[in-house]
């Protein structure tokens, strides 16, 4: 027995047209969507503090119409995806609105929460838990006023008790990208939860098609212009029961599935190779192999697989002063020397009104800034884009730095431009606080219904 699940968004922003793409091309049994990174949660919750209805990933929304014939040509396809971010069961409300528009309101839907734990925090810090920063050693007291959310990172069993009771479409909170395909893996096969070694081999499956089109070309080191990355194919993960693992996207897509690409994004973001802790198992990348099986298809093998670990980690995000961002184009003779010199006049003129700026970085694009130690620096270019960020506690700080920009067009050197456009407006920096939580204390909770007892309030738990 096969399964093909095949992830169609590798981050909140990615190619809405991919998922439809991918579903229609890929003869898939699972669609697999993850947006959520470490900061994304902190996003949501702010959206949804300011309206109740939000705080999910409205991207999903627009790829659902999409896929809206997908799913009325292929009754077995099933799509699980994280867009639920702070409200799992509201964005399945408006998924079944939609669904139930199209004529599809017998399909079932489930919500899986249970992640956030802003709600439970003080709670769970008076049973012991001290969410002290694994980065930095401080502790959470530091930082407990300013806490915007604090989500732990499920694994799959949620996901597994979704499908089992008969749910369609799968949407999630915060869990890790790989359960997003062990979940599926285990509701099929069948496998134990202490499988570590298949668990494994899912785990390794899901990594590598996480990140959507970066095993297939995306972002590729290797990259020259023969590889064509129009109509880019997303990756598709085939797995046995019994284990086995290969890679491979639709046939005539663009990009490559190559020992080559597959490589790159089997190390990308792993941390210690031999321990690559997910809530669901604990894997060791360290003796995985890859082998080319033919045109666009590698063979995984190797993965080994311990007891998962007893922590869950958690990704947590405090409110941390302002930012803001602002560009100019700087033209002519010695432009980088131009762009310095107007950078030193903003922070000049700040200092005579008065504000001095917590934090700030200057980059001058065109002079070799991007990669500083890699390049020689060049200032005797003709243009460059003068950027500039600033970081302060204090808000009226950074409105009054984005008001130095303008200015320059008339008060600095000749060549200066690129200024026209709205002004820049400071928002709000959240800061990544990573921790973690006893898994005893994180259990999911899962919601499933049809389209029709979304909307009506009926959903089950």
């Amino acid at each position: 027995m096969l399964i093909r699940i095949g992830n169609g968004a590798g981050f909140w922003g990615d190619n809405l047209d991919a998922p439809r793409c991918l579903a229609e091309r890929g003869e898939l049994d699972y669609l697999t969507l993850e947006y959520l990174a470490e900061l994304t949660l902190s996003i949501l919750a702010h959206q949804r503090s300011r309206n109740p209805e939000a705080g999910f990933v409205a991207d999903f929304l627009t790829v659902l119409e999409s896929l809206v014939p997908v799913l009325r040509a292929q009754p077995r396809l099933k799509v699980v995806t994280n867009a639920g971010g702070m409200s799992p069961a509201q964005c399945a409300r408006q998924t079944a609105r939609m669904l139930a528009a199209a004529g599809l309101g017998d399909t079932r839907l489930a919500a899986v929460s249970g992640d956030d734990l802003l709600p439970r925090l003080d709670g769970l810090c008076a049973a012991g838990e001290e969410f002290s920063n694994l980065d930095s050693g401080r502790k959470l007291a530091e930082v407990r006023p300013e806490i915007a959310s604090a989500n732990a990172y499920l694994g799959a069993r949620g996901i597994v008790d979704a499908l089992g009771q008969g749910a369609r479409i799968v949407i999630t909170g915060r869990v890790a990208d790989a359960s997003l395909t062990v979940g599926p893996a285990i509701h099929e096969f069948g496998w134990r939860w202490n499988d570590w070694d298949r668990l494994a081999t899912a785990t390794v499956a899901g990594h590598l098609i996480e990140c959507g089109a970066q095993a297939t070309g995306g972002m590729f080191s290797g990259w020259d212009s023969t590889l064509s990355l129009r109509e880019l194919g997303y990756p598709i993960a085939v797995l046995s029961e019994a284990g086995e693992l290969m890679i491979t996207k639709p046939a005539g897509t663009g990009g490559a599935v190559t020992v080559d690409t597959v490589a790159e994004q089997l190390v990308y973001e792993i941390g210690d190779p031999q321990h690559y802790l997910t809530p669901d198992v604990d894997t060791d990348f360290s003796q995985v192999q890859l082998h080319a099986a033919g045109p666009d298809q590698v063979v995984v093998s190797g993965a080994i697989g311990a007891p998962a670990p007893p922590r869950f980690k958690v990704s947590m995000a405090y409110r941390d002063g302002y930012m803001a961002t602002g560009t100019l184009v700087i033209c002519g003779e010695q432009a980088g020397v131009k762009a310095r010199q107007c950078a030193d006049l903003i922070f000049s003129r700040l200092r005579t009104a008065g504000v001095v700026l917590q934090r700030t970085h200057v980059e001058c694009l065109g002079t070799g800034d991007t990669l500083p130690g890699v390049w020689p620096r060049r200032d005797d270019v003709q243009e460059v884009v003068l950027r500039i960020a600033v970081h302060d506690p204090a808000r009226v700080a950074v409105e009054r730095f984005v008001r130095e920009f303008s200015p320059l067009v008339g008060s600095g050197p000749p060549g200066v431009t690129g200024y026209t456009g709205p002004r820049v407006k400071p928002y709000p920096v959240f800061a990544y606080w990573p921790t973690t939580v006893a898994r005893d204390h994180v259990q999911p909770v899962v919601e499933v219904s049809d389209a029709n007892g979304w909307i009506n309030g009926n959903s089950g738990r």
